[in-house]
């Protein structure tokens, strides 16, 4: 049997619950500090109260440590992790070797994307080097997948779902570069998201004022099955600084996903246990998105970037058909309420905002200025009203069936409990009880309150009660029998939860280069330590060290000579010569390596 995991973020001990309840087989979840994503931290009191709503479920808590550390951290972190081990975490994400060269209990530890895990040789490096779990680059198609998968044992991790970076993960520095905010460290400040000119050689202007990096939205809604047959095991929504009602709605919709694929497929299953009853109808466009892309697990695509904003555009509706006095209507098979977000691309290209005001007989008064609305235009929702209600009544909707028996012997009667994972657990009652007068009563009476499951995660499907002599029990003597043997049932789930270790390995395998750039991101003693044991004998400081001289700030699978249709390689376009990314203050030289068929974005220069 073959494990499957849906796996949430978590931007706070609330929204953790809010994923598990919604079907997450694992949570990930940043502590204070050392978390790739620098506003999503949370207490340790939080994290250990998670790791206590999930584990009952079987469902984990990954916490993210995947930050480069500088020196002076390093005993900081070290405590961090100590911590984390001892509030029952299932394992830690990290991005510094530093922390393979710490004396630690024996937590396990998987490779955060962060680690730049693009190749068959890095993954293998970082199997033989301890790690349970390797999440791979975005970037990687379903045949580079497979490959990876065929000739590994490792763990892959697979994104499915959220925002896309568009540089190779680890290996930006455009952030540091310009803000000295370091997307290494957790405080990027997103200039993929910015507004550029395109200009050539001549500083001629070829597209003006465009979100030229900034990429739509991942949904591999259509490829977890095929994601599956390449080995992925662990599927992973992005969006650790999403609200909750986001993600009660992408973790409801890949949930039912997978259950409904497992149903269909021979050898699978889900990693966790519980039944989730989801009361809305899930819907990822209906959710914060740009727009969605596959973005290359087929291999390359166009149209991938959401060139005209950086924000959400949510669910198309239609397009305008017609335009009264402060009036519009669409043509559209969704219907609109009161309350809504619209939005649409204006004249300009400038996504432009409106809120529906009231909606009569397919006629639509928004507030605000109507007259850039014309005939023809799209027109998105961005917010939705009722949809939100729904998400916002979604909440604790998780149960964990059980049955009961009782029991009559001679001497006393017997109470068990076994829930849907075999756990089972007695109470033996030994007073002795008046036979009922009413015989069926009495039965009927055991029956319904211990069908009751009360505030518990449990469900009781089934009381089967065997007495040859029905006894009276008083109601409130049943109810606590039903709390005691719930909660039995529910500490021995606890006890027998297995726990991750940490894979030790003796092997010594050096590592796929001898020489590290600043692109390794060593940015302490203790990771160039591990880096030397492993066959490297030249390290260079971390960009964030030491900030090298016509550096790449940024290596991306994405194009933009393919997005704009006019690569010479691959579609005939003709030489564009010298191309230059251009915002208020400086210019970004454009390198393309089209044997590689990649794009970078070198140092800036003044203009």
């Amino acid at each position: 049997m073959k494990y499957l995991e849906l796996l949430c973020p978590a931007k706070d001990y609330e929204t953790g619950v809010a994923a598990i309840n919604h079907g997450a087989d694992a949570v990930y979840i940043g502590a204070s500090h050392f978390g790739a994503r620098e506003d999503a931290g949370n207490s340790l009191s939080d994290i250990e109260k998670l790791v206590k709503y999930a584990h009952p479920f079987n469902v984990r808590v990954y916490v993210t440590v995947n930050t480069i550390i500088y020196e002076n951290e390093i005993e900081q972190v070290k405590s961090l992790i100590e911590e984390l081990y001892r509030l029952n975490v299932d394992a830690i994400i990290i991005q510094d070797m530093g922390i393979l060269e710490m004396d630690l209990p024996p937590i396990a530890f998987y490779a955060s994307t962060q680690t730049h895990n693009d190749t068959l040789e890095k993954v293998k490096f970082l199997e033989s080097v301890g790690f349970s779990r390797v999440i791979l680059a975005r970037e990687l198609s379903l045949t580079e997948i497979k490959e990876i998968s065929n000739q590994t044992n490792i763990e892959l991790e697979s994104f499915i779902h959220g925002a896309l970076c568009v540089s190779y993960s680890g290996q930006c520095y455009f952030s540091q570069a310009i803000t000295h905010r370091s997307a290494n460290r957790g405080a990027c400040a997103q200039p993929c998201r910015s507004s550029y000119d395109l200009v050539d050689g001549n500083g001629k202007i070829l597209i003006k004022n465009k979100h030229l990096l900034s990429l739509k939205d991942l949904n591999l809604t259509n490829h977890i099955s095929e994601l599956i047959d390449a080995g992925i095991t662990s599927f992973k929504i992005e969006g650790r600084l999403k609200d909750m009602s986001y993600v009660k709605n992408i973790a409801s919709h890949y949930n039912l996903l997978l259950n409904n694929i497992i149903s269909q497929k021979k050898g699978f299953k889900r990693s966790s246990a519980g039944t989730c009853d989801i009361t809305f109808k899930p819907d990822p466009e209906r959710s914060f998105n740009r727009g969605f892309t596959t973005h290359f697990v087929d291999g390359r695509v166009k149209q991938q970037s959401s060139m005209d904003t950086q924000k959400s555009v949510g669910k198309k509706l239609g397009i305008v058909s017609e335009i009264g006095n402060g009036w519009f209507t669409l043509k559209t098979k969704e219907t609109l309420a009161n309350g809504d977000g619209i939005c649409f691309i204006n004249p300009k290209g400038v996504l432009t905002g409106l809120r529906v005001n009231r909606v009569e007989r397919g006629k639509i008064f928004p507030f605000g200025e109507t007259s850039e609305v014309k005939v023809g235009v799209e027109i998105f929702r961005n917010l939705d009203h009722e949809f939100n209600l729904a998400l916002k009544a979604s909440n604790k909707n998780r149960w964990l069936g059980c049955s009961l028996k009782v029991e009559q012997t001679d001497s006393s009667i017997n109470l068990s409990a076994i829930d849907e994972d075999n756990h089972i657990v007695n109470i033996n009652i030994v007073e002795q009880f008046d036979y009922a007068m009413n015989a069926e009563k009495a039965i009927g009476n055991i029956k319904s309150q211990l069908s009751k499951s009360g505030d518990t995660i449990f469900k009781v499907q089934q009381v089967d009660v065997i007495m040859d002599n029905p006894v009276f029990i008083p109601t409130s003597t049943l109810n606590q029998i039903r709390r005691n043997l719930l909660e039995k049932l529910l500490n021995k789930r606890l006890s027998e939860y297995k726990k991750l270790k940490r894979i030790e390995v003796d092997k010594q395998s050096d590592y796929i280069t001898s020489k590290l750039t600043y692109k390794g991101n060593a940015s302490n003693q203790l990771s160039k330590s591990f880096y030397k044991k492993h066959g490297v004998n030249s390290i260079d400081e971390a960009y964030e060290i030491d900030k090298a001289t016509d550096a790449e700030l940024m290596v991306t699978r994405y194009c933009i000579k393919f997005e704009l249709g006019i690569c010479p390689s691959k579609q005939g376009g003709k030489p564009t010569g010298e191309l230059y990314l251009r915002d208020n203050k400086n210019i970004y030289p454009l390198e393309f390596d089209c044997k590689n068929c990649l794009m970078k974005v070198k140092s800036p220069k003044s203009r």
